[in-house]
């Protein structure tokens, strides 16, 4: 491949190398992982001249296509070596069978779960929109959580979020905001971070409800960013997702982290607007909150708000998987069903 840039070239030139050596994991790792080498360029964009910046994230995008791609045959490669190996460890099995009726050698693959899937084709999606990639805590305390995105001791806002907190007075995340004050102290402006991890809410579960779940946090800051360029942001990510032209409805939200706030309405899937039990016959469904991000969150995260603006977002994974596929209840999903599980 010709590459018009140096350090991409070298990159380039660095992983046809190492594939005569390195297993396909090893390679995965080093060139699309958090601190690989691909990850590494795209925080170069910035950097370049602006008539430049599409040029170049291009070939980085060319780049790591060809390397997903070389690193997935690979895989196979390998894979099949070992294939014939493979046994069911499951079948009963006695010592004095006769060979033909000895388990069968197993050819089947595994698979991603449909939410790792997805996952990585959302974080593909923001990393192609210039975003870097910062993984949420499974643990936390009193002031990521809530009082560096504005919640007062003793607001009643704080009781919204149904916490879990531990015998020593941690918190299981309610939400990846969580995060977004320790994005703000160390990332150099502009800041473009997502961040996705699990949720933990102490919450009765149903159809569309579950105690534990996946989200993804998302904060853009930057001089003079607007409303208009978080509406933009958000509907090129809900339509990379969706695969379609999507209808999509805003109204008016409250979260103490953001000011205006606003919520994101997609038109449900399963009735096409015409009214089902799913979206309580109102044709639209909830994806998503968002707005321009508080002033004292800002100055909470050492930014200086009359210099700065910025928005966030947040989302649940489980939810965008349900819309995408036509899945009518969340708990499948977390089911461990096989059969519903091979669908996808």
């Amino acid at each position: 491949m010709d590459f018009k840039y140096q350090t991409v070239k070298e990159v380039y030139e660095t992983f046809l190398a190492d594939t005569e050596s390195t297993i396909p994991s090893e390679l995965k790792t080093k060139y699309l992982g958090k601190k690989g080498k691909v990850k590494q360029l795209l925080k170069d964009v910035g950097e370049k001249p602006k008539d430049e910046r599409a040029n170049f994230g291009k070939e980085i995008n060319t780049l790591k296509h060809f390397i997903e791609n070389k690193i997935g045959q690979l895989s196979v490669q390998t894979k099949a070596k070992f294939s014939q190996d493979q046994i069911d460890v499951t079948a009963p099995f006695d010592i004095n069978t006769s060979q033909e009726n000895k388990p069968k050698l197993l050819n089947k693959v595994g698979s991603k779960h449909i939410l790792n899937q997805e996952l990585e084709n959302i974080l593909n999606v923001f990393e192609k929109m210039g975003f870097d990639i910062e993984e949420s805590r499974q643990i936390d305390d009193d002031y990521n959580m809530f009082t560096a995105l504005n919640f007062p001791i003793g607001h009643p806002a704080r009781d919204n979020w149904d916490t879990f907190w531990t015998e020593e007075g941690y918190i299981p995340p309610a939400h990846t905001s969580t995060m977004q004050n320790r994005v703000l102290k160390s990332y150099k402006i502009p800041i473009r971070v997502v961040v996705p991890g699990r949720c933990f809410r102490n919450e009765a579960t149903d159809a569309s409800h579950e105690h534990t779940l996946h989200q993804i946090e998302g904060v853009y800051v930057d001089k003079d960013i607007s409303m208009g360029d978080m509406f933009g942001v958000i509907k090129e990510f809900l339509e990379g997702i969706f695969e379609a032209n999507l209808q999509i409805k805003i109204q008016t939200g409250y979260f103490p982290f953001t000011e205006p706030s606003a919520e994101i309405m997609i038109s449900c899937p399963f009735c096409k607007t015409r009214g089902c039990n799913i979206c309580s016959y109102s044709g639209w469904i909830e994806i998503m909150g968002c707005g321009m991000v508080h002033p004292n969150v800002l100055r909470e995260g050492c930014i200086d708000p009359e210099e700065y603006t910025g928005f966030a977002w947040g989302f649940g994974l489980d939810r965008v998987v349900m819309m995408k596929y036509g899945i009518d209840d969340i708990r499948k999903l977390h089911s461990g069903e096989l059969e519903f599980l091979d669908q996808f």
